[in-house]
Formats: C-alpha cells, structure tokens, sequence
C-alpha cells in the first residue's frame, strides 16, 4: 500500500485543530462526544485523513466505552497494530495503513466472532452513508 506523506501544515490544514490532535499527535477525544459514538447510519466508516475504508456499519456496535467500537476492521490490511506502553500501560494501538492516522486501540473484549474491540475516535473517521 502506497504512504500517503504530508507536512504538519497541511495535516493541520486538512483535518483542523481537534483533528490533528487526534489523528496525527495521537489524542483521544472525551468519551461519549464524538459524532459517531451512538451513530445507526449504515455505511463505511473511511480514515479522515485519507478517505481509505476502515471498518463498515455492520460491524460496529455499543460497547458502552463512549466511543464507536467495531469487532472487526474492512480488511487486514486496512491499519497497522502497534505496541502502546504511553500512559503506563500496555495497549495496541491502530493506526490507518495508508496515512499513519492515529484512529485509537483495540482491546481483547470484544464480541463475537473476534472478540476484539476497536475503540475508535470519531475525529479519525468519516462515514460514508450508503445509497
């Protein structure tokens, strides 16, 4: 997959002061803010940053975290997982492959089938509704 390379100045051009913390310095946004944590719209939730897909509708669902939580990525190829000891803790980061987007961390208590929870941050992501 071809990386998608940019300067600070046009990340933060394009995705604005909140995105930017989020997606590029690694942020977090408050729990039970973001514009897609309680979303029903059906579609595909694609990367803010550089509009790859992600994870579809049908596989996200309330994990009660405040955050939209997915079991299962579009694809495997669709993030990178990377080891994250910052706040004292272990945890896996998720990252969109193509740009290096931070969208959030996966966590082994999910449902079934991959009993995985993708917490996302709805500042990394843009749904696309389907027609």
């Amino acid at each position: 997959m071809a990386k998608i390379e940019k300067t600070d100045s046009q990340w933060l051009e394009q995705l604005g002061e909140e995105g930017f913390r989020i997606c590029r310095q690694k942020g977090t946004e408050a729990a039970f803010s973001g514009e897609y944590e309680s979303c029903k719209e059906q579609g595909m939730y694609q990367c803010r940053g550089c509009a790859q897909d992600l994870f579809a509708s049908s596989t996200k669902y309330d994990s009660g975290s405040g955050w939209p939580s997915f079991y299962q990525p579009v694809n495997a190829v669709a993030i990178n997982a990377i080891e994250d000891g910052s706040l004292g803790m272990a945890r896996v980061e998720v990252v969109c492959a193509a740009c290096e987007s931070h969208l959030g961390h996966v966590f082994p208590d999910g449902p079934a089938p991959t009993g995985q929870r993708f917490c996302i941050n709805s500042a990394s992501l843009v749904l696309k509704i389907n027609d």
